[in-house]
């Protein structure tokens, strides 16, 4: 199983949220920026690592929200570990995604999410 950690970035009552490139893997789903945790690295070192490596921003704070395993029809299997950025210092940048967009929780139920998202969108009301 891959382990994954994302970042629910929040901002105005607003959630951030990417749309993945055209014609890679689930392409044009819309996700959490975040990523796979390389070998020995914690969720919020990761977590780190990659809102700087894909946006360009510095997390002052991490709250760990929960870990579920998503199951993907192509077969993908991975561990998310869901968590909530309460600070961070500059302006996303999109660096790697088709697009970003803040948009509320009633604009994030409506979106074409990753699967393994979903769940943890249904509990954000």
């Amino acid at each position: 199983m891959t382990e994954v950690a994302v970042g629910v970035l929040k901002k105005d009552n607003r959630i951030l949220i990417c749309q993945r490139k055209e014609g890679g893997r689930y392409a044009l789903k819309w996700e959490f920026s975040g990523g796979k945790l390389e070998p020995g690295e914690s969720v919020e070192q990761c977590l780190r690592r990659e809102l700087r490596e894909e946006l360009s921003i510095e997390i002052q704070s991490i709250e760990h929200i929960e870990t579920r395993a998503a199951y993907y029809k192509d077969g993908g299997v991975f561990n998310v570990s869901y968590c909530f950025v309460s600070g961070f210092d500059g302006e996303p940048q999109n660096n790697v995604f088709e697009q970003i967009r803040w948009v509320t929780i009633n604009e994030l139920k409506e979106m074409d999410l990753l699967e393994g998202n979903k769940p943890f969108v249904e509990k954000l009301t």
